[in-house]
């Protein structure tokens, strides 16, 4: 089974969401269920149907959480230094435009691009990997080829 790097942060983000299926949704749902067999016909019974529908997405999500969790890789970005890689926070200036965005590099299953949390296997990421201050970096994105100079780079 290949290894999912992530963050401690990501790591306990997805821990703690299992841990509420586990505990608050999935009783929840079953208790739901029984209410709605209690009133009758189950073939015409709008809540039975909706309550069991949101049991099958709860037990598939606490499968791919589990899944997740299993094969995790917890990197502690605070522990590198140096080039740029799995964990780094770094700060680029896009060449044409003059805007400058922080993106901290994580695994993909953490990656949340509008909270600056940058996916490792998006084109950005694999072209900034291994670069350090000062280097300048082509990408191609969907709106064409981008330029971008590396800032800084920081692990926390």
């Amino acid at each position: 089974m290949e290894k999912i790097p992530m963050t401690r942060a990501g790591f306990t983000a997805l821990d703690e969401e299992l841990r509420d299926l586990k505990s608050q949704q999935r009783p929840a749902v079953i208790r739901a269920i029984a209410e709605a067999r209690e009133h009758g016909d189950l073939s015409e019974n709008a809540e039975y149907h909706a309550a069991r529908e949101k049991q099958s997405f709860i037990e598939g999500r606490i499968r791919e959480l589990e899944s997740i969790i299993g094969r995790a890789e917890v990197i502690d970005p605070a522990t590198l230094s140096g080039a740029i890689k799995f964990g780094a926070t770094v700060t680029v200036i896009d060449e044409d435009t003059e805007e400058t965005h922080t993106y901290t590099i994580v695994g993909e299953v953490e990656a949340a691009i509008e909270q600056g949390l940058l996916n490792i296997r998006s084109p950005l990421a694999r072209a900034l990997i291994g670069k350090e201050e000062g280097d300048s970096v082509e990408v191609t994105t969907p709106r064409g080829a981008r330029s971008y100079e590396v800032v800084s780079i920081a692990y926390r």
